[in-house]
């Protein structure tokens, strides 16, 4: 039986990990079916990490932290978790691969994955010109034009890494102005090859068998259309937490949740369940930054350790 089971293998996955077993607890392991990382590895720029003087892509801020992790034992199983349960004190955790293991406690870190925009066109060419990350497919308009969806500092950061490759970037917003920090959209407004749509939306992708041909923009308060002929759709309009279905059994959550599906946590990141915690974009009010989930992994790993003395 293992003393602590981490679901998820991020920032915040990862940091529990160290915390826990740097704490004394000798039999934890991290499920991950992926390389440890999370999804801040897909990001092309971050300058906000404390400790980080230089802009670094995703992948070289997490390069050493999976060893890190790692240093005072834990383990890594990459086996997908499909289920969590508790009865009589003791958590079961399903694997794709039918196996079943205990565990005196658990932490969810799970993190998220992009939204849809729900524009017309979006599923039909996702993966066929529709995209959810610049550092993945941003090479493939090199010096064309490309289209960016979104108004946050995602967006504007994944922006401004594609005008380094593409020879125009029209980036759309819904609002009348970013939601960005004032340093990333000043950034933004420098650059020469950043077009930016104020109040406007994608109303349609549109292509052929070979993927995006032509989006067509709206004004939405003018209603004017204005078609763009391109091949790249880059969308960053937020994210949805990934809780589901591990935390649901017949259709009721195992802890509590908000109408979002954002676990419910305390300010140790312990849930309505005890001995299940959760941390990072997983948990309601996540600012959804790495520095923040691996403080989340930092308290809940601490948790943990105290729940179970």
């Amino acid at each position: 039986m293992l003393d602590l089971a981490i679901v998820g293998g991020g920032p915040a996955g990862m940091t529990a990990g160290l915390y826990a077993t740097r704490g004394g607890l000798k039999d934890v392991v991290m499920y991950e079916l992926g390389l440890p990382g999370g999804q801040i590895t897909q990001s092309s720029e971050i300058e906000n990490y404390p400790g980080q003087k230089e802009i670094v892509s995703g992948m070289e801020l997490m390069s050493n932290w999976p060893e890190q992790s790692k240093a005072f034992g834990l383990k890594h199983s990459m086996n997908e978790v499909t289920n969590i349960t508790k009865s009589n004190k003791i958590f079961t955790i399903k694997l794709a691969n039918g196996d079943e293991i205990e565990a005196k406690t658990v932490i969810m870190a799970t993190g998220s994955k992009p939204k849809k925009a729900g524009i017309k066109g979006e599923e039909k060419f996702f993966g066929k010109g529709v995209s959810t990350c610049a550092t993945c497919d941003g090479f493939f308009y090199k010096n064309q034009e490309v289209v960016v969806v979104g108004g946050g500092d995602t967006a504007l950061e994944e922006a401004i890494h594609l005008s380094h490759i593409c020879k125009v970037v029209h980036l759309t917003y819904r609002g009348d102005k970013f939601r960005a920090s004032p340093t990333t959209v000043k950034r933004v407004q420098a650059l020469e090859n950043i077009k930016i749509y104020f109040q406007t939306v994608v109303d349609e992708i549109i292509g052929d068998n070979n993927g995006v041909t032509q989006v067509n923009i709206k004004n939405n308060q003018t209603d004017k259309l204005q078609e763009l002929k391109l091949g790249g759709v880059f969308i960053f309009v937020g994210r949805d937490v990934l809780n589901t279905p591990l935390l649901q059994e017949n259709g009721s959550f195992l802890c509590d949740t908000n109408s979002s599906g954002e676990v419910i946590v305390d300010l140790k990141m312990q849930t309505s369940v005890p001995g299940l915690f959760a941390c990072g974009d997983l948990r309601i009010d996540a600012p959804k930054q790495v520095v923040c989930a691996a403080s989340d992994g930092a308290i809940a790993g601490i948790g943990a350790i105290s729940y179970l003395s």
